[in-house]
């Protein structure tokens, strides 16, 4: 990753594109002002008091995604890829280009507040010691998602979106996971926030090289945060600044194939974190558990096509 100079830009938006063209232009719609959008490609703009900048990295999308954001949004930079990259290698991509003292890694199914990204930043220079912030992320009907959560466990995995979940929904160890007995009103560190919006200081992103590009799709937001804490940065839940979130648009274009990549994303994280302090039983049940995991959500979708349930 190529560090490149701040110039006076507080916040640089990344925001990695594919396949979702009317969610891309309502988040641009959601933030970037209009007497902004016809400046010339790369050019910073004010947001209540902040200099901004916007990247977008589209993954080859074919949908218009590209066309459109460059006929209604000149301002942006605009990366357009001939392959899917993927997250991770998406985002660093934007990051090697970024001015900004912050980077702001946001979903293009997002919708920024008017003070989101004021009380996002304010938030950070309040706390010089939080490397990695992520704001109060909502659903679209105003309610909370999980957005902060504890690092995850073997017996939260084993309760998390199982048979077990199912007969036992408010289990101790998937509420310690999500948080969800918290009411997420107060601004507090926690293990790690949702890369639908997380806001990284320049300083910390040199000392993490970016985002671990071995991950192609999910845990890149547990990895990054995890290495964060370890390298001495606080992870901060920022209260103030709200963010609505649609959540798993692209990945319901291609549910087997990013149920897949889940699954693969979270054993590299158990092997490249986990691995060195677990015991035997623990090294052999972990990949099996994933693996029959996987198999199970993907063989129900294939059955649920066959039958017509799905399209």
């Amino acid at each position: 990753m190529t560090e490149a100079n701040g110039h006076g830009v507080d916040i640089s938006v990344s925001i990695v594109n594919w396949h979702t063209r009317e969610d891309l232009l309502e988040c641009l719609g959601s933030f970037v002002p209009p007497e902004a959008r016809r400046q010339p490609e790369g050019s910073s703009f004010a947001v209540n008091g902040l200099t901004c900048e916007v990247i977008v990295v589209d993954n080859a999308s074919g949908d218009g995604s590209v066309e459109d954001t460059r006929a209604q949004f000149p301002v942006v930079r605009l990366l357009a890829q001939e392959r899917n990259l993927g997250f991770g290698r998406g985002h660093n991509k934007a990051i090697s280009v970024a001015r900004g003292r912050y980077i702001l890694l946001l979903n293009p199914d997002t919708i920024i507040g008017e003070r989101s990204l004021p009380e996002l930043v304010a938030c950070a220079h309040s706390r010089p010691e939080a490397g990695i912030l992520g704001p109060r992320i909502l659903n679209p009907d105003g309610s909370v998602q999980y957005s902060a959560r504890s690092f995850p466990t073997l017996a939260a995995g084993f309760f998390r979106n199982s048979i077990l979940g199912r007969l036992f929904p408010r289990n101790r160890y998937t509420r310690e996971y999500l948080q969800s007995d918290w009411d997420h009103h107060d601004t507090r560190e926690v293990d790690w926030v949702s890369g639908a919006a997380m806001l990284i200081r320049r300083e910390a992103l040199k000392d993490l090289t970016g985002l671990d590009e071995d991950y192609y799709m999910y845990v890149e937001d547990v990895d990054i945060c995890w290495r964060a804490r370890k390298a001495g940065w606080t992870v901060l839940f920022c209260a103030e600044s709200e963010i609505k979130h649609k959540k798993a648009r692209a990945s319901d274009l291609a549910p087997n194939r990013m149920i897949y990549h889940h699954h693969r994303s979270m054993y590299l994280f158990f092997r490249k974190h986990y691995l060195a302090d677990a015991g035997v039983l623990q090294q052999i049940i972990v990949p099996a558990g994933l693996f029959v995991r996987a198999s199970y959500f993907i063989t129900r979708n294939k059955m649920a096509k066959w039958l017509g349930l799905r399209r």
